[in-house]
């Protein structure tokens, strides 16, 4: 039967004065500030104005965050993270203190190239949208414009910072600096004056990292029988048995292999590298239910699609205080085979079948179900 594994951070079952300060304050500890519902589950926040007792609970606040990291599906089995705050946050209100995860932040700067000492820029959930035209016409549409369209949000983009002069600046956007200044004055970046010129101070400079964070979706749930996210944390902070949804394992393999090829070629075409950071359950699973074997790209350095799979291991057993995922491993490889000769292994395999059923098979499944109906072709 499903189940809460962590609330806010912490293990469901720890009730030990430190996990229950930063539940009733519905804090994450691995951003150190205020739950935010990681991602796309701030759809699962709960408004306390008709719900009493969690109102007391969470010291009179108006509306909570549903603060879930992980589902445990069976017993004794390593939880599913499924907030991707859970696995590395690298936004964070106190950005000089990494709690719980200096392990994934140390395999990231490490396999992305960053020393001790670089200052480094990070932008959380950068959006580039835009299209541009290709060909005279449309052949869909007649008379219209060919367009290619690029779009596309990462969670992540990190780089090295480093002074730049105004006139550098515009030779690389190729817009004026009249344009530019009040915009990067308005985002904050820090300005000197040197020899006549401006100066952008933190300005990002070298080839960017991207890094994408992908966890596991839910299957949503039951509101009847009370296995919404939203439903089982509510029982779980209450101290009542409850009952949570399950993993939506496909959806989340398609939304990835949608976007792993892509983002990838674009941090490589930048001149920089797109890093995926995941689970090692969820990475068994994709290895599991697609062509792809992740065991031959077990690597020391990276490539041109890069995994850093991080694990409970052992330690999802314990059920006081905050379990650091400091198990991980780096999977690197080609995206796919280019040309023809021997094939080899590529993380193109991700889309294609595990395994082809005998046509027999199929047969034998339709001659066991009733036909929905039947028709004559006119």
């Amino acid at each position: 039967m499903p189940r809460i594994f962590e609330l806010f951070g912490y293990h469901v079952d720890d009730k030990s004065a430190e996990a229950e300060n930063i539940r009733r304050a519905a804090r994450c500890p691995f951003m150190d500030s205020v739950c935010d519902g990681g991602g796309n589950r701030h759809m699962s926040a709960l408004r306390l104005k008709s719900k009493p007792e969690l109102q007391r609970y969470f010291r009179s606040m108006e509306q909570v965050q549903s603060g879930v990291c992980s589902l445990q599906m069976h017993v004794d089995e390593s939880p599913w993270v499924v907030c991707p705050r859970r696995l590395l946050t690298l936004w964070r209100e106190n950005a000089g203190d990494c709690k719980h995860q200096g392990n994934a932040e140390k395999m990231l700067f490490e396999y992305a190239g960053f020393h001790a000492g670089t200052r480094l820029g990070i932008w959380q959930e950068v959006k580039l949208k835009y299209h541009e035209m290709v060909g005279a016409e449309d052949p869909v549409v007649e008379s219209q414009p060919a367009y290619k369209s690029f779009d596309y949000t990462f969670d992540y983009i990190i780089s090295a910072l480093a002074p730049a002069s105004q006139s550098d600046i515009e030779k690389l956007t190729g817009l004026s600096w009249k344009h530019l200044k009040p915009k990067i004055e308005a985002a904050g970046y820090t300005f000197a004056k040197r020899g006549g010129q401006d100066f952008v101070e933190d300005f990002p400079n070298g080839p960017p990292t991207v890094v994408e964070i992908m966890t596991c979706s839910t299957s949503g749930g039951n509101k009847d029988k009370r296995t919404t996210i939203p439903m089982a944390f509510e029982d779980a902070i209450l101290g009542k048995e409850h009952t949570a949804p399950g993993i939506n394992y496909r959806q989340v393999w398609a939304r990835m292999v949608s976007q792993l090829i892509v983002k990838s070629e674009v941090g490589i075409g930048w001149g920089g590298k797109t890093f995926w950071i995941l689970q090692d359950a969820l990475v068994r699973y994709i290895s599991e239910t697609t062509n792809l074997n992740i065991r031959e790209f077990l690597a020391k350095r990276t490539s041109e699609v890069n995994m850093l799979c991080l694990s409970y291991g052992e330690a999802h057993k314990s059920k006081k205080g905050i379990v650091e995922l400091k198990d991980g491993k780096l999977f690197a490889g080609p995206i796919s085979t280019h040309g023809g000769g021997r094939r080899t292994a590529s993380f193109e395999d991700m889309i294609h079948t595990p395994l082809r059923p005998e046509y027999k098979r199929l047969v034998g499944l339709l001659l066991n179900s009733k036909m929905a109906n039947k028709i004559v072709v006119k």
